[in-house]
């Protein structure tokens, strides 16, 4: 029995049929060219399908980030966070910490100060954990909303600063650095020399995460027991 002759049309890639296979595909994107560059025309030639087809399931490339951030924590398993508020704070900030330092895309995308009013809640557990954390340490909404944003502006900007820099060489050597400055016109800088970029090269965000938070919250005991009568 001879077999019918095949369809015409678009052949090869299956019909996009879930929102799923958009946001694998728009990840893909991100991962090989930058966020920067993903538009949905790019994405529905990606997807072998018109940028009508993907109106159907997403309304514009701002609710395609939201939802590709919201997916990204999601997937991230959450830690047993401690009882103590301080080290509550502390370990979920880390974890944003790592979450970002995972994508840094998402560090960029997340510069803007609204983007808890973007995100599902199940994606803000972490800022959750920190205005709690902060709460429970008897800070008020608006030092809770200050510790979280001081923390949160330390920790974005440690991410993006190390998703920028050169990285090491293959052989484990930091990129060229000059081997002396003016003395006379910086004298510090001129004493550290060349051993600048492995001084400033290591990875010192949890101490400096920990005394972040700890002058934080010693701030705002301070300005409680000020306000006291």
């Amino acid at each position: 029995m001879p077999r019918p002759p095949a369809p015409h049309g678009r052949t090869g890639r299956p019909p996009v049929t879930s929102r799923a296979q958009i946001l694998a595909a728009a990840r893909l994107l991100i991962d090989r060219d930058g966020w920067e560059k993903l538009t949905i025309r790019r994405l529905a030639a990606e997807l072998g399908i018109g940028a009508t087809t993907l109106y159907h399931h997403i309304r514009d490339k701002d609710d395609l980030l939201t939802l590709l951030l919201d997916q990204h924590v999601g997937q991230i398993e959450r830690p047993e966070l401690p009882r103590a508020p301080r080290d509550r704070i502390v370990a979920a900030a880390t974890a944003m910490h790592d979450a970002l330092a995972a994508w840094p895309w998402a560090a960029e995308v997340l510069t803007a100060d609204g983007f808890v009013g973007l995100l599902d809640e199940s994606a803000l557990w972490m800022v959750e954990a920190i205005v709690a954390g902060a709460d429970d340490h008897g800070c008020t909404p608006e030092e809770a909303v200050r510790v979280f944003r001081s923390v949160w502006y330390y920790t974005v900007g440690e991410v993006l600063v190390r998703a920028h820099s050169p990285h090491r060489r293959a052989d484990d050597r930091h990129p060229a650095f000059r081997t002396a400055f003016d003395a006379s016109r910086v004298p510090h800088l001129a004493a550290i020399g060349e051993r600048w970029p492995v001084l400033a090269g290591r990875d010192t965000y949890a101490q400096g995460l920990r005394a972040l938070v700890d002058g934080l919250l010693a701030q705002a005991a301070g300005a409680t027991a000020h306000d006291t009568p």
